[in-house]
């Protein structure tokens, strides 16, 4: 039956490939064009706005808010002009003949309920349908923060509700959502390495190339391994505007502002755009290197694979082609690097007592970081097929390659040795969407459609030995997913997942422990098969901006950590190793809220598995514990607009969890999974058009969940949090049209404290105070 299923979808996706050209051609487009221009209330040009006609994404503004839609045909058409930050404006207008008509658009500042996200269904649809916690960053958002920090981990990190913060480090170890791991996607490409985590799968692209971040929360049963926590999507800059050729040049300088000895660090960033008839492109071209970091006091902050004299480098390329209005073709290319070269190596401190500080040396190992992130796509987009259905359909590669930091002696292999995680990905996703109408009752649509996945990743170390053997797994997925608009204002969504997964493992040998082998136990491999159906469903009702609310039940789905647990082995089969995956239950409940110059939004969760893979100290290192989890918390949200020239908000999110031992016991989870409550707060001010200013506050409170040790210390990941106060600024000012510039200060009062990840860890190596007071100033020019 599955067979025939997967068998039915493919044949009717060929057939509506086949069909798709005929039809089109068919299709009366229309001669008729608009042009426009969107603005704030101050006359300054918006980009990246979205310009919809009936309710479709048809079009962005440019650089200088300019956009242009084609082939449309004569009559009344409703135009949707939407900005994160800003009110959605809706505006009637009739087209006559051939002729092209000019308009501008400008927006209120403000909120809106009813922005556009394309992860949370695998269609486009407006944010007040969707039975789910969302947060978007637009690039506006993404630009302030980057005057703050560049690294993806820190703007994400202080930026969206339960999303553990940034470590300051080239990975993102415990920078879990609502206390599960995260399934990170670039344009729907995935980016997390469930199978074995190296914890780098958020920091995997510079911000210079991202148009939008969209975060999911919550398990879903929509996309696959990996999403128990929701999901990140990392959405790539689209061409837009009808110039041959513009874009943006961006250079910019950083440096500790306390104590600025050898810190400079400087930001290089180009990018061209451009329509060619039906083709257009976005070229993309970032270096960034960081200087040496300083804490408060001066101290050389030199923790391994830090970001400390760190290199990045960052190459995007996307070409669309546009052979009529109904379809598109688009291929894109990015590629990441970011590795430390550093000539100071970390001495290490007593962990609550004097902190670890680097000092002049040369570290014998490879440099630590990401050697690459490679990721290629090309999808193929259609939306007029039979039964007014839509296609989408992509075929994506994803190559990444991880170097983890030396060690002179390994707690898990014998001597000194450094390891990297390689993973090769590759797959297909075919959706397809037809609505459908009900007469009376309403409208609704269906998304279906399958997801193939070629899995393979291992861990090895520098000299040849292999910590973790090649897991090489191949997962098909079909799913569907039903949305029903019942009366107008209810919006029911409910949808259902197959996974059939196996992983393939060779004959392998666990690392020996010690000379001669010793502690190496031979494995038989084999095959691993993984088997579930998920669901989910939600409702909401959107009559009222008052009071939106929603409830929603949903899935996940993952084989999280079978690296670890294959190296740890102590049997001599794959049979009797538990390898189950994880099936997470999210239950949720929330509102969102717009009482005049108030936004609000609310949600309660509660997110439960029978086997869960919470890393525990077990002999001095982490080895995942399968039992029964329990994760609850909340989160809240607010905005307030004063005026044109104020506005202010924050959020506030806690979570908590626990893991049932087999003896019934019920222990909290370390700071690996669960962070501490989190609190944020902005206040933005914009005396003139020209200049916007805006101050951040980052607050992460205390944690203290566990006794230390027979022999007096914490064990890994329990040690005790105390809170953090930081703030940060960014400030933009406008020149002209064509020249800007932008001011960051992180840590704006050169606060001296230990980040979360260093406090909770309890060893004395990673106990690092975070960054002093460091400044960034970038300049624009916009052509």
């Amino acid at each position: 039956m599955k067979a025939k299923v997967i068998g039915l979808l493919c044949l009717f996706a060929a057939f509506t490939l086949a069909i798709s050209p005929l039809k089109s051609i068919a299709q009366n487009t229309g001669t008729a064009a608009i042009s426009g221009l969107v603005t704030d209330v101050d006359g300054q040009p918006l980009p990246n706005a979205t310009i919809s006609i009936s309710g479709n994404k048809n079009s962005s503004s440019n650089n200088e808010g300019r956009f242009l839609l084609k082939n449309l045909p004569s009559g009344l058409h409703r135009f949707s002009v939407s900005l994160v930050g800003y009110q959605t404006l809706v505006k009637e207008v009739v087209l006559a003949g051939d002729s092209t008509l000019d308009v501008s658009f400008v927006l209120q500042p403000g909120n809106a309920l009813n922005e556009v996200i394309v992860t949370a269904g695998r269609k486009a649809e407006s944010l007040k349908d969707v039975p789910s916690s969302v947060t978007i960053l637009n690039a506006r958002d993404v630009k302030e923060q980057l005057n703050v920090n560049p690294s993806v981990s820190a703007i994400l990190g202080n930026t969206v509700p339960g999303l553990g913060t940034s470590n300051n480090k080239a990975t993102n170890a415990g920078q879990t959502l609502r206390g599960r791991q995260v399934l990170v996607l670039i344009d729907g490409i995935p980016q997390s390495t469930p199978l074995m985590n190296g914890s780098r799968d958020i920091r995997t692209l510079d911000p210079s190339v991202i148009e939008r971040i969209e975060v999911i929360k919550g398990a879903t049963s929509i996309y696959g391994n990996g999403s128990a926590g929701g999901i990140i999507n990392f959405i790539t800059k689209k061409p837009s505007g009808d110039k041959t050729i513009g874009g943006t040049t961006s250079v910019g300088l950083s440096g500790n502002l306390a104590h600025p000895s050898n810190t400079l660090g400087y930001r290089f960033s180009q990018t061209f755009t451009g329509t060619l008839n039906k083709f257009s492109y976005v070229v993309n071209g970032t270096y960034n290197y960081t200087g040496v970091q300083r804490d408060a006091k001066g101290n050389v902050n030199a923790q391994p694979d830090g970001l400390g004299e760190n290199a990045l480098y960052n190459a995007f390329l996307k070409l669309a082609y546009k052979p009529n209005e109904h379809s598109e073709i688009v291929a894109s290319y990015n590629l990441f690097r970011s590795v430390q070269n550093t000539d100071y190596v970390n001495v290490t401190g007593k962990y609550g007592v004097t902190p670890s500080i680097g000092q002049k040396g040369i570290d014998p190992g490879e440099a630590a970081g990401t050697p690459y992130n490679h990721n290629a796509l090309i999808s193929y987009h259609h939306n007029a097929l039979p039964l007014s259905s839509s296609l989408d359909v992509s075929a994506y590669y994803n190559g990444f390659v991880s170097m983890n930091r030396y060690v002179a002696q390994g707690t898990a292999w014998f001597g000194p040795g450094q390891t990297k995680i390689q993973s090769f990905k590759k797959g297909v996703r075919l959706t397809l969407n037809t609505p459908w109408k009900a007469g009376s009752m309403g409208n609704g649509e269906l998304t279906y459609g399958l997801d193939l996945l070629n899995d393979r990743t291992n861990q090895v170390l520098t000299d040849g030995r292999v910590y973790i053997p090649d897991m090489n797994m191949l997962n098909v997925a079909p799913y569907a997913q039903m949305k029903f608009d019942i009366l107008t204002n209810f919006i029911l969504k409910a949808g259902i997942r197959y996974e059939n997964a196996r992983v393939k493992v060779k004959d392998f040998n666990t690392i020996a422990r010690g000379p001669n082998g010793q502690g190496s136990i031979p494995v038989s491999g084999g095959e691993i098969p993984y088997q579930a159906t998920t669901y989910n469903a939600g409702l909401r009702y959107n009559k009222y901006e008052i009071f939106n609310p929603f409830i929603s039940f949903s899935q996940g789905f993952a084989i999280n950590e079978l690296g670890r647990i294959l190296r740890t082995a102590t049997s001599s089969t794959l049979e009797s190793i538990a390898t189950d995956p994880i099936i997470t239950n999210n239950y949720e409940v929330g509102f969102s809220s717009r009482f005049g110059i108030l936004n609000l939004t609310a949600a309660y969760f509660i997110s439960t598995s029978k086997l869960g893979a919470n890393l525990v100290d077990v002999g001095g290192f982490l080895v995942p514990q399968r039992e029964p989890e329990r994760i609850k918390g909340y989160e809240i949200t607010a905005d307030l607009n004063l005026s044109t020239k104020w506005m202010l908000g924050g959020s506030y999110a806690y979570v908590e969890g626990r893991a049932e031992q087999a003896n019934g016991n019920k222990v909290y989870m370390n700071g690996l999974r669960i962070a501490p409550p989190k609190a944020t707060a902005y206040l933005s001010y914009r005396p003139v058009s020209a200049l916007d200013l805006k101050l951040f506050w980052v607050y992460t409170g205390s944690r203290d969940r566990f006794d230390v040790r027979a022999n007096g210390l914490f064990a890994n990941s329990e040690g005790e949090v105390k809170e953090v106060s930081l703030f940060n600024l960014s400030a933009a000012y406008r020149f002209s049209q064509k020249w800007s510039a932008g001011l960051g200060v992180e840590n704006l009062l050169n606060n001296s404290y230990y980040p979360v990840v260093s406090q909770y860890r309890a060893i004395d190596a990673e106990y690092v105070r975070g960054n002093g007071a460091t400044m960034s100033l970038n300049l624009s020019y916009n052509f």
